[in-house]
C-alpha cells in the first residue's frame, strides 16, 4: 500500500508568493527584449529604405525621378510606418516626427540645419526649381552626376515602461544614403 503524505497548505502559498515576486522582473526582461528587437528591426529597415530611396532619386530614366517617386520607394520599404515629407529639400530639423512615423528628406550631402535660399543641387532631376517657402529650402534639381542624400528620421515609441522612461519614451532613429545621379 502506498502512503499518502498530507500536503501542507503553506507550500502552495509559498510557490505563489515566489512567482509573484519574480514575475515582474521576468516580464520586464521579456518586454525589454521585444523593444530592443523592434529598435534593431527599424534601424535595419530605415537603412534599407534610405538606400532604396536614394536609388530612386538618382536613376536615369525617360522621365526623371521626383520627390514623389522617392517617397513611394521609401514607403514601400517601411513595414507599416507612415512616411511623409515635411520639407523634402530640407532643412533637416531637430524637430521630432509624430509617434511611430518617419520624415523623408532629399537634399545635398551634409545639408545645413537652416533654410537655404540658394542651395546647391538638392532635389531629384524631375523636380521644378522653386524658391524657399516658409521654413523649407529652395528647390534646385540635380544634374551632371551631382550627389544627392536621402535622409529618413523615425520616432519609435517604446512599450516597456522602464526603458521608455530611460529614453524619454522614444528612440529617434536616423538613416541616410548618398548616391550620385545618373543623369
Amino acid at each position: 500500500m502506498r502512503s499518502h503524505k498530507p500536503r501542507l497548505a503553506g507550500q502552495t502559498s509559498q510557490a505563489l508568493i515566489e512567482f509573484a515576486l519574480i514575475s515582474p522582473v521576468l516580464l520586464l526582461l521579456l518586454f525589454g527584449i521585444i523593444d530592443i528587437g523592434r529598435a534593431v528591426f527599424y534601424y535595419d529597415t530605415l537603412g534599407h529604405a534610405a538606400r532604396e530611396g536614394a536609388r530612386a532619386a538618382v536613376q536615369a530614366s525617360i522621365q526623371l525621378p521626383s520627390n514623389a517617386d522617392v517617397l513611394t520607394s521609401v514607403s514601400s520599404q517601411m513595414a507599416g510606418v507612415p512616411v511623409t515629407e515635411p520639407c523634402p529639400q530640407g532643412p533637416i530639423t531637430s524637430a521630432t516626427p509624430p509617434n511611430n512615423a518617419a520624415w523623408l528628406y532629399v537634399t545635398e550631402p551634409n545639408p545645413p540645419a537652416s533654410v537655404e535660399a540658394n542651395p546647391p543641387m538638392n532635389a531629384p532631376g524631375g523636380e521644378y526649381s522653386a524658391s524657399a517657402a516658409g521654413g523649407c529650402s529652395a528647390v534646385n534639381p540635380a544634374s551632371g552626376n551631382a550627389p544627392l542624400q536621402v535622409t529618413i528620421r523615425l520616432n519609435l515609441i517604446l512599450i516597456t515602461p522602464v526603458i521608455a522612461q530611460a529614453t524619454a519614451n522614444r528612440i529617434l532613429i536616423t538613416a541616410s544614403a548618398i548616391f550620385r545621379t545618373e543623369y
